[in-house]
């Protein structure tokens, strides 16, 4: 058996369970702008059953800039962010949903894993704000690199409104 994980989006709230369901890990997240909702091109976090399909950055410093899912060889700073502000910042680590319930987020146009949907690291500061993610669950880098060992595939992510 694996650990879970329970998304909170009201609560803006990650938390991951051992096997004998007892709370292994808590942490802050920032889900989407757009609210909930699974649908293709909505930029809302997708709700209901999902599994962990790929972990991607093990390894990686905790500031390591992704981009298409590989490291960009940059370190997120103050100074990036500002030399490029319209990025979307995916920093250390990427756990891929993919959905387990058809029609809902599996399949056609609610797809979780071809929306390219993640768990990933993100600065502190959008974190720590009001939702603001493109669909994503965002954690901070430090919190990010503290669940990637505790989620691996097929790890469960419940992701509720």
């Amino acid at each position: 058996m694996t650990n879970y994980a329970r998304v909170n989006l009201t609560q803006q709230q990650l938390r991951v369970f051992n096997p004998s369901d007892e709370v292994i890990f808590c942490c802050a997240i920032n889900s989407a702008k757009n609210g909930v909702g699974c649908l293709q091109n909505s930029g809302c976090t997708p709700v209901a059953m999902h599994y962990v399909r790929a972990a991607i950055g093990a390894g990686l410093p905790e500031l390591a800039v992704l981009k298409g899912r590989r490291p960009t060889g940059e370190l997120w700073s103050h100074t990036l962010a500002e030399r490029y502000p319209e990025r979307d910042w995916i920093l250390g680590r990427i756990l891929w949903l993919c959905g387990l319930e058809k029609n809902i987020n599996r399949g056609g146009k609610v797809d979780t894993f071809r929306r390219f949907i993640y768990i990933h690291g993100s600065p502190d500061h959008e974190v720590h704000t009001k939702p603001s993610s493109h669909g994503c669950i965002r954690v901070t880098p430090k919190d990010m690199c503290a669940l990637f060992p505790l989620l691996t595939y097929p790890s469960r992510v419940l992701i509720e409104p």
